[in-house]
């Protein structure tokens, strides 16, 4: 099977490290036009800009704040074209262990909401937009496996703000499917980020090795493929599915 993504343009937000940055790349080597978000890393952005194979470049924006995250699509689509594809990658996990005063707690939960669904919620509306008038659009979030199976009280906030886009996932894939847009949701487990080493910094990687069925952890090319099929139309059937890759640690 022969996946080309030739003609495509596609925005991947969280490009410039771990699973985002491994999807840019198998997206451009697939011959994707590949729009590199990033928020406060521009070093990496650039030395990722100049590793992918085609044309690709490079967008900041601050996706906590919703005032920058409304008009990013369109300033876009203004500066290089019509999107056919949006990759919802970026993702905070914020620590906030239930004996933090309401007041704390309730900081790291509105700052997990803005990215992790807020911005998502816009970024799929205004997608959505541009994407109807060309009758063709595939939208591919990154979930968590957090959002199925729960996770731990430090994590509250980010279990719901997961959760929350399987919902936005599903309602995007049935009621807009006859206008060319598809929508599918990917829910890793750990997977070997910055992000997720902080996690097992703190609990250990035994904890995070005990709990999956094989012998070593999700790394973010292990994630990347999969985005890049259901980018290239081979999988549309497959629209509003929640495809897990958590190496087993949960099995529906």
């Amino acid at each position: 099977m022969n996946i080309s993504l030739k003609n495509q343009r596609i925005l991947v937000t969280g490009a410039s490290r771990g699973i985002g940055r491994a999807i840019a790349k198998q997206l451009s080597d697939s011959g994707a036009e590949v729009i590199i978000h990033f928020n406060s890393n521009p070093r990496e952005a650039e030395k990722l800009l100049h590793e992918l194979k085609n044309p690709a470049f490079i967008e900041k924006c601050d996706l906590e704040d919703s005032s920058q995250v409304m008009g990013f699509i369109p300033s876009l689509e203004e500066k290089y074209g019509p999107l056919t594809g949006l990759v919802n990658n970026a993702g905070i996990a914020m620590a906030a262990p239930d004996t933090l005063p309401t007041s704390d707690w309730l900081k790291v939960w509105e700052k997990t909401m803005a990215v992790n669904s807020t911005a998502v919620g816009i970024l799929c509306k205004e997608f959505v937009d541009q994407a109807k008038s060309q009758q063709q659009g595939r939208i591919v979030t990154i979930s968590s496996r957090a959002a199925f199976r729960g996770d731990t009280t430090d994590y509250l906030a980010y279990g719901a703000s997961k959760g929350a886009l399987v919902s936005l996932t599903r309602s995007i894939a049935r009621h807009y499917g006859k206008q060319g847009i598809k929508a599918f949701l990917i829910a890793p487990g750990f997977t070997r980020t910055d992000m997720a080493e902080e996690i097992l910094a703190e609990y250990g990687e035994e904890f995070a090795l005990n709990d999956i069925a094989l012998n070593e952890l999700t790394r973010p090319e292990d994630i990347a493929p999969m985005v890049t099929l259901l980018c290239s139309g081979l999988a549309d059937h497959a629209t509003g599915t929640s495809i897990d890759i958590n190496a087993g640690s949960y099995v529906r």
